[in-house]
């Protein structure tokens, strides 16, 4: 326990001297001329069509052609980073990219982070359920039921704001396909997102369709960090302004939403051009003591979710390791090929592929909705169970010969020997390394965020998509982590000493 109030020092005081570095202040205003020549790193979403997308391998859509056009216009050359939209501000953060350009809506919040260009891009909130969804046509059919938004987007925004008023639950998740498939598995009756982004979507046969008016609801802006890049701030703002002059920004547009979708938003973008200058609303940064006071109600909800999920789910790998353990180890050809069978299938396949199947695919398959706990534990249970079966076959194997010899010549059959004899013994051996199976347990839960579980991770997903401290969140999670394995890890030995002693 020492060691891990002391790991708690050193993170907070290194968190805490990671916030306090100032950055190198760039002038109020900045020099075009002087980006001629240089390259710069951009980064952007993966998959956030129509304005970034792949297409033949090459990354298209209306930003990247945009941050493209603007570095022809300005005399830059870039260098496109496709990371995922967090990913994206975590690169901008640690200066690994120097911009980002990711459909990223402009807000109080995000301009005490960053600096922003001009707007190019007026959104707005639209709600989408499946095709074959006859139900639902307004906010008011949503009482009681779950939606989906993406994470750190205007929707989820907006679907949070009005989640009381209309009696909804909000889940949000990292990836617009994951969205688009809750929807359609019937885990979310609905979704909310960008009305060009859902629009586009529909237009490509997504399986969804548009069941609300487009609520007008934030701008799109190019971000640096703040007080930093000055200059390539101010040519890209010169260098937006020439396009929309020239009527190249409008073109842009309408290859991907029409050619009166372009107009109004050429219309609408060059009303909001300003000097981007006015911070009066910024928030200001609380300190990292502040931030682990603000953050630790959601990750301690985060945190017993983990931990919830993981014994359940341990629990039910023991029995099933147990079972097929001995199954592989049995006389019967057949119970050992059932065994061989189950470990292969599950430590051959990633357990992110039967997340998916498991939330996404079965609800498909049977036509109702799969609870996200019994998909979590289902997952985490079947795929640890496979390696637990290999350590009780291990450790069974491990006994010496003699001792089932022994028990055998004492009278006892082979039931009556594994019971009394072997499994006893089996355990001993056994035990370090089925405490090792829980350590990783814990570990990966983690990944059932991929399909909007509650857990430790996800809650720090959802924290810094908010306040943008990425950093120092995924620091704060580091340790907690640490913490709930080394106490689980502590109470387990005390099991093992206690029962095989």
């Amino acid at each position: 326990m020492r060691i891990c109030a002391l790991f708690a020092v050193l993170a907070v005081v290194f968190a805490a001297f990671m916030t306090t570095v100032p950055h190198a202040l760039a002038s109020e205003t900045g020099n075009p001329a002087s980006v001629k020549g240089k390259t710069y790193k951009i980064g952007t979403d993966t998959t956030f069509a129509p304005f970034e997308y792949r297409e033949n391998g090459k990354m298209t859509g209306i930003d990247m052609e945009l941050i493209r056009g603007i570095a022809k216009e300005e005399g830059f050359k870039v260098e496109i980073q496709s990371l995922g939209f967090n990913a994206a501000l975590q690169a901008l953060s640690s200066n690994q990219v120097d911009v980002v350009i990711a459909g990223m809506s402009i807000t109080d919040e995000r301009k005490a982070s960053y600096d922003f260009s001009n707007p190019y891009f007026q959104s707005g909130i639209q709600m989408a359920v499946a095709a074959n969804n006859d139900d639902v046509t307004g906010y008011k059919d949503l009482k009681g039921r779950t939606v989906v938004a993406k994470t750190g987007s205007e929707g989820e925004s907006y679907a949070k704001q009005h989640a009381d008023k209309y009696g909804y639950k909000v889940t949000s998740v990292d990836q617009s396909s994951t969205m688009y498939e809750m929807v359609k598995s019937g885990n979310a009756v609905a979704v909310f997102d960008d009305y060009p982004v859902l629009a586009y979507g529909v237009s490509q046969n997504n399986g969804l369709k548009i069941v609300t008016p487009k609520v007008p609801h934030g701008e799109y802006g190019m971000a640096v960090n703040k007080g930093m890049n000055a200059d390539l701030l101010a040519a890209i703002n010169d260098g937006l302004n020439k396009m929309i002059a020239s009527g190249e920004y409008e073109r842009i547009v309408a290859q991907y939403l029409g050619k009166q979708g372009a107009k109004e938003q050429a219309k609408s973008i060059s009303g909001m051009i300003t000097d981007n200058g006015d911070n009066s609303a910024e928030q200001q940064k609380v300190g990292f003591l502040g931030l682990v006071k603000q953050s630790m109600p959601a990750l301690l909800t985060g945190l017993r979710n983990t931990l919830l999920i993981t014994l359940l789910s341990f629990a039910i790998a023991l029995v099933l390791g147990v079972a097929f353990g001995l199954m592989k180890v049995s006389e019967s050809k057949i119970a050992a090929g059932l065994a061989n069978v189950y470990i292969a299938v599950f430590r051959g396949t990633p357990i992110l592929v039967w997340a998916f199947f498991f939330y996404f695919g079965v609800p498909q398959l049977i036509g109702h909705s799969v609870n996200i706990w019994v998909a979590g534990a289902l997952t985490l249970s079947l795929n640890s169970g496979a390696y637990l079966a290999e350590i009780v076959r291990g450790a069974v194997q491990s006994v010496d010969s003699g001792q089932m010899e022994g028990a055998r010549s004492l009278g006892l059959n082979h039931r009556q020997a594994m019971r009394r004899v072997i499994l006893p013994q089996a355990s001993k051996i056994a035990m370090p390394s089925i405490i090792n199976q829980l350590v990783i347990m814990i570990k990966d839960s983690s990944l059932l965020l991929a399909i909007g579980f509650g857990e430790l991770l996800y809650q720090a997903q959802q924290l810094y998509a908010a306040n943008f401290r990425v950093t120092e969140t995924l620091l704060i999670v580091g340790v907690m982590y640490f913490v709930a394995i080394t106490i689980l890890t502590w109470l387990a030995n005390i099991v093992d000493r206690k029962v095989n002693r």
